[in-house]
């Protein structure tokens, strides 16, 4: 159960990486935020974009049912998928609450509050931005594509990640909450399409450089075909500090563990592979290195992070 009293920590990302985080500290007496991501225009989140033009709801529901506190079914309900219908086909219910309460209040984030309130979430919930905002990306080779779902299939290197429209306004509750926060910690996930689109807004960016919590950044396990290939741990610091313009993170924790071939080889079939962690690179951009065994094999031969043990991790940080 989250405690208002407890210690703060802001936790800012977007995908799959962020619910894992969620997931396990909410179970600590710690007051808990989360910051975000609304940038997805794919799916039935791209669908919904369209026609109500709203920010992207799909990274916010995934965050709500990861810091609800209700019933199994009712969460399940949440999550549900049409798989079939004219028209709803692929459409979670979760977003189409979501969109219906933005359409009740008249606001997303008010909208979320309500939903929040109503899955007795334990924390709060800010989204990036609360209006309709698309990302754009710019390549070494010096093209752009539009559309955080598009980036990725591009199959090119990265140079940096923008908005548009150029200008966002965060909500002045989540700079807040990185301003008073005692502990910040960066998500693993897409880095140029669910975490840096986080940190370039000009509020977000000092707050974070202001700010007198250490920050953490948990770096992925593996690298990501059309984001990260070929990236160590250093990369992905540089690359978040670039988009900063000022070195912020303290500490990088990574998986100390060593991966067995079988796994590497189901991996290479992705064009991903295990993130080196270059310590020494790391160290002369001011970043120390945290090692521990942060992730668990999952039944379809996957490493992923596992929730239990960042959380532990993070709360004895504290």
């Amino acid at each position: 159960m989250t405690n208002v009293n407890g210690p703060k920590v802001v936790v800012i990302g977007g995908g799959t990486g962020l619910p894992v985080l969620l997931r396990g500290l909410r179970k600590y007496p710690i007051n808990l935020s989360a910051i975000v991501t609304v940038f997805d225009d794919g799916g039935s989140t791209g669908r919904l974009r369209e026609d109500l033009s709203i920010p992207a709801p799909g990274d916010i529901r995934k965050v709500i049912a990861s810091m609800s506190d209700v019933e199994p079914t009712l969460l399940e309900l949440f999550q549900h998928r049409f798989e079939n219908g004219n028209g709803i086909s692929g459409h979670s219910l979760g977003n189409l609450i979501l969109a219906g309460m933005t359409s009740i209040t008249g606001d997303f984030y008010k909208g979320i509050k309500e939903i929040s309130r109503v899955f007795n979430v334990k924390g709060r919930i800010y989204p990036i931005a609360n209006e309709n905002m698309y990302l754009k990306a710019e390549f070494e080779d010096g093209t752009v594509i539009r559309g955080e779902s598009n980036i990725p299939k591009a199959g090119k290197r990265i140079k940096r990640v923008f908005y548009d429209p150029p200008k966002i306004e965060p909500l002045p509750e989540a700079v807040q909450a990185i301003q008073r926060a005692e502990m910040i910690v960066v998500a693993p996930g897409s880095l140029y399409t669910s975490i840096i689109p986080n940190l370039i807004a000009p509020e977000i960016k000092q707050a974070l450089l202001k700010a007198k919590a250490k920050k953490y950044y948990i770096c992925n396990i593996m690298t990501q075909f059309g984001e990260t290939e070929g990236y160590t741990a250093s990369h992905h610091i540089k690359a978040l500090h670039d988009h900063v313009g000022e070195s912020f993170i303290d500490e990088v924790v990574v998986h100390g563990e060593s991966i067995s071939p079988v796994i590497k080889e189901g991996y290479a079939k992705e064009k991903a592979e295990p993130v080196i962690c270059d310590e020494k690179p790391l160290n002369e951009l001011g970043v120390q290195v945290l090692k521990g065994d942060i992730a668990s094999l999952h039944e379809d031969g996957t490493l992923k992070h596992d929730e239990q043990k960042i959380a532990k991790l993070l709360y004895n940080l504290l």
